[in-house]
């Protein structure tokens, strides 16, 4: 401490102005009187065929000895892989999804006695050909302790028919902002702004529909001697969505 400095005196406050804080102005959702906006949504629905068809296949086996389920699992699901590998290009994706083999505990009595072991292997096959779809899943269908499920019908996430809706959903949202301006007698100048808010829902994938002409082959007896007449499966149509909003300016209107 200084010898003149009094202890008791109270600091000078700063009194320097602070920086001036620009403000970027928001953005105006809106026109003026000079450019007058218009502000549309273009909507669009597609109604097509579906490309692919998706069934998942369900092989199980059951034994008392674990390694007597263990090898009738095995052969069954090779029985089932080369079923479907037989229709060649038809069959656009396979692949084996879950596997498990289990005991069951017996109900009565002391101690971990397993009564029996379940075995099963999930496989999910892909189709183009629908007609090959038919005669596959009955032929699976028919084999011992398979179960199958779907058809799912689906399109390509890189379909054609989701560009088309796109488009479409353009060249709407064009003709109604046209329709405005027409109404106040002028005409559009320039596009401001094309915003996609979700252009495809269709129902693909985890969003797939089932298909009505059957839903599941619950488990088939063994092979007989005359073999069943393949499903007639009816391909259900697929929807497709599409939206954008636009906005566009316009010669100004006389009112």
């Amino acid at each position: 401490m200084t010898p003149n400095s009094d202890p008791d005196s109270a600091a000078t406050p700063d009194t320097r102005p602070e920086p001036a804080t620009r403000h970027t102005p928001p953005a105006v959702p809106y026109g003026t009187p000079d450019t007058p906006r218009i502000a549309v949504r273009g909507e669009a629905h597609l109604e097509v065929d579906p490309e692919i068809a998706r069934i998942g296949i369900s092989v199980s086996a059951r034994g008392k000895d674990r390694r007597e389920a263990l090898a009738d699992l095995t052969r069954r699901n090779t029985l089932a892989l080369d079923l479907v590998k037989t229709y060649g290009d038809a069959v656009e994706r396979l692949e084996t999804g879950a596997f498990t083999i289990s005991p069951e505990l017996g109900r009565h009595g002391r101690g971990e006695r397993v009564r029996t072991y379940h075995g099963h292997v999930h496989i999910n096959a892909e189709l183009t050909d629908f007609t090959a779809l038919g005669e596959l899943t009955t032929a699976l269908a028919d084999l011992d302790l398979t179960q199958v499920d779907g058809p799912w019908w689906a399109l390509r996430p890189d379909s054609p028919a989701h560009r088309d809706a796109r488009r479409q959903a353009v060249r709407e949202a064009v003709q109604r902002a046209r329709e405005y301006a027409e109404a106040l007698d002028t005409t559009l100048t320039a596009l401001v702004e094309l915003a996609d808010i979700g252009a495809e829902d269709t129902h693909p994938y985890a969003l797939a529909a089932s298909s009505r002409a059957t839903r599941r082959s619950a488990y088939g007896g063994g092979p007989t001697e005359d073999e069943p007449a393949p499903l007639d499966l009816e391909p259900q149509r697929q929807h497709v969505h599409a939206q954008v909003n636009a906005r566009f300016t316009m010669a100004p209107p006389r009112l």
